[in-house]
């Protein structure tokens, strides 16, 4: 049943693409507004607990899924650009990558803390991405700057830049400004956004600008 629909999904969309010319007329490029639009809406659904909403959601994602792969699968191959590749390409990808990444469920590696887990996905993921030189090769820049945040403190753990956050986080502790549950950092996050706000100051420019600054001393500690 779920196989079957799943390929009724494939062929709604590409009978879409065919009959309908405003979805002709788009693009991967053209498609990022509403995959980020798609995507925020299916994390309200899940973080409301509407299992209704969140099926739905799921399926509008799914649906930018099948757009991206329709379009790929009819891309005319140009010099530097790959070659066409279908939902069939994404989803074999997808397995493969997966079973690699699992040795602990499709090999004979053992894994039973969630730690162990990570370090087994860690370590595969390193053997594929040898080309990289750069703890930031693959770190998402269109991140939202609180998440983008977060990973580049733990990129630069990794790295030995972690000095400058740790006394950062040892200041802000002597005049009680280090929250201790998740809804204190809400509250403190939104009474510095009321500040930036107070004095016409960008929290997120203010945010971005200091996170580059950040990478810049991870790349200087890379050599």
């Amino acid at each position: 049943m779920a196989e079957d629909a799943l390929r009724q999904a494939v062929e709604t969309m590409r009978t879409v693409r065919d009959r309908c010319v405003w979805t002709q007329a788009i693009d991967h490029r053209a498609l990022v507004p509403y995959l980020l639009e798609e995507s925020h809406e299916l994390i309200d659904a899940i973080e409301s607990g509407d299992a209704a909403d969140m099926r739905e959601e799921l399926g509008d994602l799914l649906w930018q899924v099948l757009f991206h792969a329709e379009i790929a699968s009819r891309a005319v191959a140009e010099a530097g650009a790959g070659e066409p590749f279908d939902i069939d390409d994404v989803a074999a990808t997808l397995v493969e990558k997966m079973v690699r990444r699992h040795p602990h469920v499709f090999a004979g590696e053992t894994a039973e803390t969630p730690e162990r887990v990570l370090e087994l996905w860690n370590a595969a993921k390193a053997a594929e991405k040898r080309q990289r030189v750069s703890v930031l090769d693959g770190v998402a820049r269109s991140m939202p700057s609180l998440a983008l945040a977060q990973k580049l403190i733990g990129k630069a753990a990794q790295v030995g830049v972690g000095n400058e956050v740790a006394l950062a986080v040892h200041d802000a502790s002597e005049v009680g400004a280090v929250p201790e549950s998740e809804e204190e950092l809400g509250d403190l996050l939104l009474t510095l956004t009321a500040a930036a706000r107070a004095n016409g100051w960008d929290a997120e420019r203010a945010l971005r600008e200091r996170l580059r600054a950040l990478e810049a001393d991870i790349r200087d500690a890379e050599g």
